[in-house]
C-alpha cells in the first residue's frame, strides 16, 4: 500500500485506523503510531473530527495499558522478568526502570508515553505493585491524551507542510524505502553493539554461589548488595544477611564500608546485567573487591537448596 492509500484509507475511517495502529503499538509491536497520528490530524476536516480520532487513540492506549497492567498484577516480577530477557541490550534492565517509577510515582505514567521502552514497561510495573487501577487509569488516560494530543495536534496545524511531504514522499516512494531499510538496519545494529560493548565491559571477576557462602561463614563476611526489584523482594522476600541498595543510591547503600574489604553485588538479570554494572561502580568508586555473583539470584537459590537437600 502506497501513501496515497494510506491518506485515503484514513479519510474514509481514521478513527478505525488510529484506534489500532496505536493499540498494536502500545502492546509492544514495533508498529509506529507517531506517523499515522500525524498524518490523521492534518487530514482532519473538522475540530470534532480530530476531537474523535484523539478519543480513539486514548481508548486504544488505555486498553493496551490496562492489558499490561493486569499481566503485571496477575504475574508479578515474572512479567518483568521476561521484558529484562526480551531486551536487545542487557544493560538496560527492568529493575533500573522500576526503581525509578517507584521514586516518580504516578507521575512517571503520565510522561511514560514520551520516552521509549519505559511505555511498555510501566503499566506492569503498576500492576505488579498493585497500583490503585482508578489512579493507573486516570494517569494513564491524561498521560496518552498528551502524546496523541501533540501528535495529532502538530498534523492539525502544518496541515500544509505534512501533505507537502506526503506528496514529496510519494514521488520518491522507492528512496522512502530505502531510507527506512536503512534505518532499521543501523537501529538493530546500534543496539547490537550496546550488547557487544555491554559484555565487553562485563568481563570482570565474578564470584560463584559456592564461594559465596564460604565467605559469608568466614571470619569477614562480605557486604552482599541485592539489586533485585522492589517487586521482586516483595513477592520472594529479602535475603537473610543482605542489605537491599539500588544502582541510584548505590554509594549511600555502601555506608561506611571498609573499601578494602569484599562486596558482592546480587541481582536477577539476564547476564547478571545490574550486578555487574554496580560492581564497575563501586570499583570505580575504589571499592576493588566489589565483584557480582556469577548467575544471580537463581543460582543462589539453586545452590543453597542443593546444598539442603545433600
Amino acid at each position: 500500500m502506497d501513501i496515497n492509500q494510506i491518506s485515503q484509507t484514513l479519510r474514509e475511517d481514521a478513527i478505525t485506523v488510529v484506534f489500532v495502529n496505536v493499540l498494536l503499538q502500545q502492546i509492544g509491536l514495533p508498529v509506529p503510531a507517531v506517523p499515522t497520528l500525524l498524518l490523521a490530524g492534518s487530514l482532519a476536516a473538522t475540530s470534532g473530527s480530530l476531537g474523535q480520532i484523539l478519543a480513539a487513540a486514548v481508548v486504544a492506549s488505555v486498553i493496551a495499558d490496562w492489558i499490561w497492567y493486569l499481566t503485571g498484577k496477575l504475574f508479578g516480577y515474572r512479567v518483568l522478568a521476561g521484558l529484562c530477557k526480551l531486551s536487545i541490550n542487557p544493560s538496560s534492565c527492568v529493575s533500573l526502570t522500576e526503581a525509578r517509577f517507584i521514586r516518580w510515582g504516578v507521575s512517571s505514567l503520565v510522561v511514560a508515553k514520551f520516552i521509549p521502552g519505559f511505555s511498555t514497561v510501566a503499566p506492569p510495573i503498576a500492576g505488579a505493585m498493585r497500583m490503585n487501577p482508578l489512579g493507573f487509569l486516570l494517569a494513564a488516560a491524561v498521560g496518552s491524551a498528551l502524546w496523541a494530543g501533540l501528535a495529532l495536534g502538530a498534523g492539525w496545524l502544518l496541515q500544509d507542510a505534512v501533505q507537502s511531504v506526503i506528496a514529496l514522499l510519494d514521488r520518491h516512494a522507492s528512496w522512502l524505502l530505502l531510507l527506512v531499510l536503512v534505518l532499521l538496519v543501523s537501529g538493530i545494529g546500534w543496539k547490537l553493539w550496546q550488547k557487544y560493548r555491554f559484555r565487553q565491559l562485563s568481563a570482570v571477576p565474578h564470584i560463584t554461589p559456592d564461594e559465596l557462602i564460604a565467605a559469608l561463614a568466614g571470619a569477614e563476611p562480605p557486604l552482599v548488595l541485592d539489586l533485585r526489584s522492589a517487586t521482586m523482594i516483595a513477592e520472594t522476600g529479602p535475603i537473610d544477611g543482605t542489605r537491599v541498595a539500588e544502582h541510584d543510591w548505590l554509594l549511600e547503600a555502601v555506608g561506611d564500608w571498609p573499601k578494602e574489604r569484599p562486596i558482592v553485588t546480587l541481582c536477577a538479570c539476564p547476564e547478571d546485567a545490574s550486578a555487574v554494572q554496580a560492581a564497575r561502580q563501586l570499583q570505580q568508586a575504589g571499592y576493588s573487591s566489589a565483584k557480582p555473583l556469577k548467575g544471580g539470584y537463581q543460582a543462589w537459590l539453586a545452590t543453597r537448596a542443593q546444598r539442603g537437600s545433600s
